[in-house]
Parts: C-alpha cells; sequence; structure tokens
C-alpha cells in the first residue's frame, strides 16, 4: 500500500479521494489544512485519524509515503520542496507551478531526495487519450490542433458581485490560463512537443487575472489554436485537423466520445468507454511509479511539464499578467 496525505480540503480533493480510493494500492491515512478546525473535519469526513496544520510536521511524518497537493498554485511549489527534503512523493495538481523557475527548483529537489514529482494532469493518461496517439496517423498530415475549455466559474458569481476569492486573485497565481487553459496545452506538448513560437492574448479582468483568452501556437506545417475562460460556458469540442480527416473530441478536459470524421465522408469512434472516475488513471500511473522505483512518468514528464509551464510564462508575459511569485 502507498500511504497517502492530502493538501487541500476543497472538491477536487474529494474528487481525488474517491478515484485514488478504487485502487488496490491507495491508502488515505492524513489530511492537511491550514486551519486545525478545517482538518479535523476533513479527515472525519473520510474516515482517518492523522491531521496536520503544519506542513514541516506533515515532511517528518512517518505515516505518509506520497502527497497530493490541491492548495491554491501559488503555495504549490514551497509545499512540494518542504515535503520532498522530508523523502514524500508528491503528485502536485495542475499547475504545478507559478511559472518555470519554480518548477526547475521542484525537479531538482525531487532527484536529489529520489523520489517521484508528477503533475496531476488527468486528461493525457486517461485511457481514450492513448486511443487519440493509436489513431492520430489515420487523419494524415496535420494542420491545426483545435482545443477549447471555456467553463463558467462557480466562483465568478461571487466575483460579479465584488468579492474576489482565491480563483480570481492574482496572489495565488490563478485566472483562466493556469486553471483551464493548461488542459488545452498539456495534450498539445504530449502529442506534438514544443511549439516553435507563442503568440498570447486574454480578457483581463479588474482584479487582476485573466478571465478569458487565446493562444496560437505554431508548428512546423500546422498550428495550435486554443481558447480558454472561466467567465463564459462554451459547447464546441475539440478538433485535430489532418489532410484525411478530424479526430473530434468532446472535452479536452476529460474525453469521452472521440470520433474520426474522414474526408471521404466515412466516420470511426475510437473512444472507449471506462467505467472509472477520470482522477483513476493519474492516481494509478503515480503508484505504478512509486511501485517501480521510477523518479517520473514517461507522459507527464518533468520535461512536458516544463514545456507547458514556458508556454503560459511566455503567453502571461505577452499579455502583461505577472504573478507575485514571478517576483
Amino acid at each position: 500500500m502507498i500511504r497517502f496525505g492530502v493538501i487541500g480540503t476543497n472538491w477536487i480533493t474529494d474528487s481525488f479521494i474517491e478515484a485514488a480510493s478504487e485502487h488496490k494500492d491507495f491508502q488515505l491515512t492524513a489530511v492537511y489544512s491550514r486551519t486545525e478546525e478545517r482538518a479535523k473535519e476533513f479527515s472525519i469526513k473520510h474516515g482517518v485519524d492523522t491531521f496536520f496544520t503544519n506542513v514541516e510536521k506533515m515532511a517528518s511524518s512517518s505515516l505518509i509515503d506520497a502527497v497530493y497537493i490541491a492548495s491554491p498554485n501559488s503555495f504549490h511549489c514551497d509545499q512540494a520542496l518542504t515535503l520532498m527534503n522530508g523523502g514524500k512523493h508528491i503528485l502536485c495538481e495542475k499547475p504545478i507551478a507559478s511559472n518555470p523557475q519554480e518548477l526547475k527548483k521542484m525537479i531538482e529537489t525531487a532527484r536529489k531526495n529520489n523520489v517521484v514529482l508528477m503533475e496531476a494532469l488527468k486528461t493525457t493518461l486517461m485511457p481514450n487519450f492513448k486511443e487519440i496517439q493509436n489513431h492520430i496517423h489515420k487523419i494524415g498530415k496535420i494542420r491545426r490542433y483545435y482545443a477549447n475549455f471555456c467553463k463558467y466559474s462557480s466562483r465568478y458569481d461571487a466575483y460579479r458581485q465584488g468579492h474576489i476569492l482565491n480563483a480570481f486573485n492574482p496572489k495565488f497565481s490563478n485566472g483562466s490560463l493556469m486553471d483551464l487553459g493548461i488542459y488545452c496545452i498539456y495534450p498539445m506538448v504530449v502529442l506534438f512537443g514544443e511549439p516553435n513560437k507563442i503568440h498570447g492574448n486574454a480578457v483581463m479582468l479588474e482584479s487582476g487575472v485573466d478571465g478569458s483568452g487565446s493562444l496560437i501556437l505554431e508548428y512546423d506545417g500546422f498550428e495550435a489554436v486554443i481558447t480558454h475562460a472561466k467567465t463564459i460556458n462554451s459547447y464546441i469540442p475539440s478538433e485535430i485537423q489532418g489532410e484525411e480527416g478530424s479526430i473530434i473530441i468532446d472535452e479536452i478536459s476529460t474525453p469521452g466520445h472521440i470520433e474520426i470524421r474522414y474526408r471521404n465522408g466515412k466516420s470511426e469512434i475510437i473512444s472507449q468507454k471506462s467505467d472509472r472516475p477520470s482522477m483513476y488513471y493519474e492516481a494509478e500511473e503515480f503508484i505504478q511509479l512509486i511501485k517501480r522505483g521510477q523518479l517520473e512518468s514517461a507522459v507527464n514528464s518533468h520535461e512536458n511539464s516544463l514545456i507547458v509551464a514556458q508556454i503560459m510564462k511566455e503567453a502571461r508575459q505577452q499579455f502583461g499578467l505577472v504573478y507575485p511569485a514571478d517576483l
């Protein structure tokens, strides 16, 4: 069994625990929150006896092998560094860090302590993403990658009433690109590698973060177009367009239905049904890395995470979004 601690007590941590609990080698042993009241409440909710309000004490605990981090983005780096220096393996929610500089520190610390460090970006580890990889040759020469993820944030209602929550506060390295755009960028990088050029644009909110935006990325022979937003909904699927056909993806963040439509008029459904929660597969990948003694994923690799972080940093520089963590 791999004994897990978790940092973060919101819905995403609930979802991770629910999904990971289906894995035979997962065991939740501890939770962390900044306040004792919330830490105790969350530990009772998930049936564990141990909780922490101090990351250093969590790092030194003999009850934990690995930690899933789902705190605000700006906390990821410092928390991960402390925990890895305590010998803990780290599965860190996307975006794994505020910028490439932080991520490089995290990778160095992981290697120094001989522990696993992996970004918890679920899309690229799901079975249906592997089906895209297996079938992409069928659409011929790639000419465009189009990815779209626009989802109205439940916290935007409060923002419109004048209450700026963490999701729209630059102090926490948040905004549409970091929170939702990454779901479009990471699969692109896994499929095609690092782009040659990046063009980023955003619609900024008064709080100082991007509410929505777009990117155009240049590759040899094709372009990638990405749209993202936290202030509106979109129902347009994502698409990989080739000279012989297009792969249509219902949701880039959680691929469920994937179909190839060929230029000759024929179509082929390539997606597979899964009875596992979408976050199960990132937990499985991470657990298997620990059990095999491998320090990084071949899919959500350190290199891929660095490329993604660099893309987002360059895009942010182009539309003028600077976080306190960048200074």
